[in-house]
């Protein structure tokens, strides 16, 4: 088979290598495709060289067929269509004894800290296996894990039908938040700079606005009647979108910080007690917002192939990364493992 492994210093070599047959509780994936997200393009940077193991096969969104099934493997057959979640939790820590193992104090990131998808074949424990319906194709449902982060963050937020609410940040996982915060019936403003990624928000028919060219929270006030939003979700990392999306909130509003932002950063805390604003983290997911993603894909609720912009066969691996580096006219880029 052929796997992608990154070896430092933005490269990744595409090599031959021995599929390694499943053990017990464990299923061999034949993988269909693979997304690369801003955590890949971070590896890919060297900005984590630290926590990868090199020669490294990264990649944590996927979907595929499992093809062969361990011992002791019980309500999988080959052939069955799967994502994976990938992270793995050492069901002891005090995170995961009060029930959130998603934040688990010991994680293993699958894909990170663990091998990942960018191979023919992939072999992973059956607890990680999240089934995918018939008739869901393969090429939407690599998108499962993103839309988990989405569904996740909406959740967190506690959003109700007929809110109103601010995404700061219109790449992927932003379009991602606005498209399901549509879904539950929310009212939704995105604001991003970049014209390529406000058209796509707009094609799902998200109202958008360029903050470099209008005051966004003054754009907010007028939308709102001079009230503020309810919600707010921080997803640019940058200091400008958390002060926007922190002045954009109207009393007791709700902001969801959903960007990794690489340093502290200043937070108005008078904007904060003036009015009375909740601050709320919202990292990864669990299983249902995973399990909720795949019926929301596969029921249409995320139009996957507007967010899909280019398909790259495993051979080309280094010119999917450079494509989605690049930036310009490029939302996601996925990996054909099986071309």
């Amino acid at each position: 088979m052929l796997a992608a492994s990154y070896t430092g210093d933005r490269t990744f070599v595409v090599h031959e290598a021995d599929p390694a047959p499943p053990g017990p509780g464990q299923v061999r994936i034949d993988v269909a495709y693979v997304g690369i997200c801003g955590t890949d393009l971070h590896i890919f940077h060297g900005a984590m060289d630290s926590r990868v193991t090199m020669p490294a096969v990264i990649g944590h969104e996927m979907s595929g067929r499992i093809a062969a099934l361990g011992e002791g493997v019980d309500g999988w057959r080959p052939g069955d269509g799967v994502t994976v979640i990938p992270l793995d939790s050492c069901g002891s820590c005090a995170a995961c004894r009060a029930g959130h193992s998603h934040i688990c104090q010991r994680l293993s990131f699958v894909g990170i800290d663990a091998t990942g998808a960018m191979q023919q074949s992939w072999t992973i424990d059956q607890e990680l296996l999240v089934g995918l319906p018939d008739g869901l194709a393969l090429e939407h449902a690599a998108l499962a894990e993103p839309v988990a982060v989405a569904v996740h963050d909406v959740r967190r937020a506690a959003l109700e039908s007929g809110e109103r609410a601010l995404v700061v940040g219109g790449g992927p996982i932003g379009t991602l938040i606005a498209a399901v915060a549509q879904a539950h019936g929310a009212e939704v403003l995105l604001s991003e700079p970049n014209a390529f990624r406000r058209s796509v928000a707009e094609g799902l028919g998200v109202r958008t606005v360029d903050p470099a060219a209008a005051d966004l929270v003054a754009v907010v006030e007028e939308w709102t009647d001079g009230a503020g939003v309810p919600v707010a979700f921080e997803v640019s990392g940058a200091p400008a979108g958390l002060a926007g999306a922190t002045h954009a909130l109207g009393v007791r509003g709700r902001l969801v910080v959903v960007a990794i932002h690489p340093g502290p950063v200043p937070v108005d805390l008078h904007r904060v007690f003036w009015r009375e604003l909740t601050l709320i983290g919202a990292r990864v997911y669990e299983r249902r917002d995973f399990e909720a993603a795949v019926a929301l894909v596969a029921a249409g609720g995320v139009p996957a192939e507007a967010l899909i912009s280019r398909v790259e066969p495993l051979v080309r691996t280094p010119a999917a990364f450079a494509a989605l580096e690049s930036g310009g006219d490029v939302m996601k880029v996925l990996i054909d493992c099986r071309a």
